[in-house]
């Protein structure tokens, strides 16, 4: 019984240094982590992104940092790397608006403009209310041709919002782009004065 109550004791000694461990290991995440935050504050986006990895490194699952460092690569130009961290954000089950918003805007500057709507979609399902995500699904949408898909995101953009003037300038660049798509087809069916006003509007 003595030999069996030494071996309850150290398996209980063992738990608490493998607790100690972990807790320690969580500490040290949350430490590079807020550094990182610190450097992104001050615009020092390669420092950021030095620290959110060695956060990462010591807590694999750390969602937060991911993203964060998805953040600091976008401000550095790198989308392709900014993508990435977003989409590990959300393969560990983190279902957030703000998460497929940034990842949204990282493929909109990519020119994957498809992707964008997918991520603008489910901002909306998460977050009806969101105004930059019909403007931003209605830019998607036009740099596709999909001209009306685009106004009426920017018209529910604007009865969120009805004084955001980028959304009127969108708007305007998307009738504009549709009228000059309609003026093209009459001009080629022989209309003259559709040429004429494809020539203003080319100009």
């Amino acid at each position: 019984m003595k030999k069996s109550g030494t071996v309850v004791f150290l398996i209980c000694g063992l738990l608490l240094i493998c607790n100690t461990v972990f807790a320690g290991e969580l500490l040290d995440a949350r430490f590079y982590f807020d550094r990182g935050n610190t450097h992104y504050n001050d615009g020092q986006y390669d420092n950021a992104i030095q620290s959110y990895s060695q956060a990462i490194t010591t807590d694999p699952n750390f969602a937060q940092a991911y993203h964060n460092r998805g953040l600091a690569y976008y401000k550095k130009g790198m989308f392709d790397e900014a993508i990435a961290d977003y989409g590990k954000v959300i393969s560990l089950n983190v279902q957030n608006a703000e998460i497929y918003r940034n990842r949204g805007i990282a493929y909109l500057r990519k020119g994957l403009y498809g992707d964008a709507i997918e991520d603008y979609s489910r901002v909306i399902a998460l977050s009806p209310n969101a105004v930059d995500a019909y403007h931003n699904r209605g830019i998607a949408y036009a740099n596709t041709g999909k001209y009306d898909e685009a106004v009426t995101d920017y018209n529910k953009a604007l009865s969120l919002k009805p004084n955001e003037v980028n959304v009127y300038a969108s708007r305007g660049v998307a009738y504009t782009k549709k009228a000059m798509a309609d003026f093209k087809k009459a001009c080629d069916l022989g209309n003259q004065n559709a040429c004429e006003n494809l020539k203003q509007l080319s100009k």
